[in-house]
């Protein structure tokens, strides 16, 4: 790899004499660099990326550039004019605190400041490491894979219902793919929805002509052999040929490689952040998928791999970088989680955070086009997931964040306004 590749723009001026580095090329990682500019950092910033590619977003990966329709999704922001260093196709390996030092593949860089964003990644299909003709899809590099094997309508199996699953198969069926989705649990979405609200998407899958087969758990792939094609083994003895085998069983916090190092490290393998994004180490901070923080509107932490985390965490890291001005007291981070879907021509949007013990109050139909879901505790509304009803999205998301006392029967009703469902 050349020198230009894998380092762009100038060695920034001292400015305050400080040296930030930022681990994670990103949405987190790049906002979080954007953000310290924004907010009146002048010192040296370097943004470290283990891809060689200029820093791109990831939500296109599974639509547009997967289609073809987009050669990708680089971020439009000048580096060179913020006075920010890239250092691409550079790994991060460790960190050591007492030494202010985060050790790469290139060697030690200093640091004053440090900012862990350095995502999730995919959790891989035991047994199927090297395996021709099995993918995952986190990366540029997996959707440039991938991209000819939707041009050529190739029969895909999907192991997975979960949301990147489905979004892959929506994309798979457009391209005029054959696709199965096997998933070991007996709905879509198992892990975010409860079965109630997961029960209408499983329609979804045959309406777009997509086999989806429920209490399927992969026993193994084995590989194509003598012109027979691969084949998805499920423990019931099923074997399913596909031309390609995509994995989507989700994503673990890119932590591991943090192991040694003092930073704390909690139950899901992700870095320990508290209400100001700061880890457990002094001058570390950690933002975006590979971390946890406490959340007060919810009372307990919260692990949220979504972009819309990814953007606005950064915020609160550059502040506590940079500071709060004076007679200002600093920010808690405690966002109402969000993100969106589109899967087989609908468009799914979520807010909030629920468990179990919350009950759920319907608006609309949920065998229609259009419904919503929600969510309450004491009252409150706490989630909402919207079908085709933006709308509802905006101003629940809204009611979350102001903690405002609903009316259920008016709740209830789809063609009240949710803002007008006060008590």
């Amino acid at each position: 790899m050349s020198e230009q590749t894998r380092e762009r723009g100038p060695e920034p001026a001292a400015g305050d004499g400080r040296r930030v580095v930022v681990v994670g090329a990103g949405m987190a990682g790049v906002q979080t660099a954007v953000a310290l500019r924004e907010q009146g950092y002048t010192g040296a910033l370097t943004l470290i990326g283990a891809e060689p590619h200029q820093p791109y977003d990831r939500p296109p990966l599974s639509k547009a550039v997967l289609l073809g329709t987009a050669e990708g999704s680089a971020f439009d922001v000048d580096f060179e004019a913020l006075g920010i260093t890239l250092r691409l196709g550079c790994e991060a390996l460790g960190v050591r605190p007492g030494a202010h030092l985060l050790d790469t593949s290139e060697g030690p860089v200093p640091y004053d400041a440090l900012v862990l964003a350095t995502g999730a990644e995919p959790v891989r299909l035991p047994g199927t490491d090297g395996v021709p003709g099995v993918h995952l899809l986190r990366t540029l590099d997996d959707a440039e894979r991938l991209r000819p094997v939707l041009a050529r309508r190739h029969g895909i199996v999907v192991v997975g219902a979960g949301w990147i699953g489905a979004e892959f198969a929506t994309a798979a069926r457009e391209a005029g793919c054959a696709v199965t989705v096997v998933e070991a649990a007996d709905r879509p979405l198992a892990d975010a929805l409860p079965a109630e609200v997961a029960a209408p998407m499983t329609s979804w899958y045959a309406d777009a002509g997509a086999a989806l087969r429920t209490h399927a758990r992969v026993e193994r792939v084995e590989p194509a052999d003598r012109g027979e094609p691969l084949r998805v083994v499920l423990d019931d003895g099923t074997r399913l040929p596909a031309d390609a085998v995509v994995v989507g069983i989700g994503a673990r916090p890119s932590a591991a490689w943090l192991a040694g190092s003092g930073i704390a490290l909690g139950a899901h393998g992700e870095v320990l952040a508290d209400d100001r994004l700061r880890t457990s180490v002094p001058d570390v901070h950690a933002v975006g998928d590979c971390a946890s923080f406490p959340s007060a509107r919810y009372g307990e932490r919260l692990l949220v791999h979504h972009w819309d985390n990814a953007l606005q965490g950064p915020r609160t890291v550059a502040a506590d970088i940079v500071g709060a001005p004076a007679g200002e007291a600093p920010a808690a981070y405690d966002p109402v989680p969000y993100f969106w879907s589109e899967q087989f021509g609908r468009f799914v949007q979520y807010a909030g955070h629920h468990t179990d013990a919350d009950p759920v109050l319907w608006r609309g139909d949920p065998g229609g086009p259009a419904w919503t879901a929600c969510w309450l505790r004491e009252g409150r509304l706490v989630a909402l997931l919207a079908v085709g009803r933006p709308r509802d999205l905006a101003q629940g998301r809204r009611l979350i964040q102001a903690g405002t006392v609903l009316d259920p029967v008016l709740l209830a009703d789809p063609a009240r306004p949710l803002k007008a469902a006060t008590a």
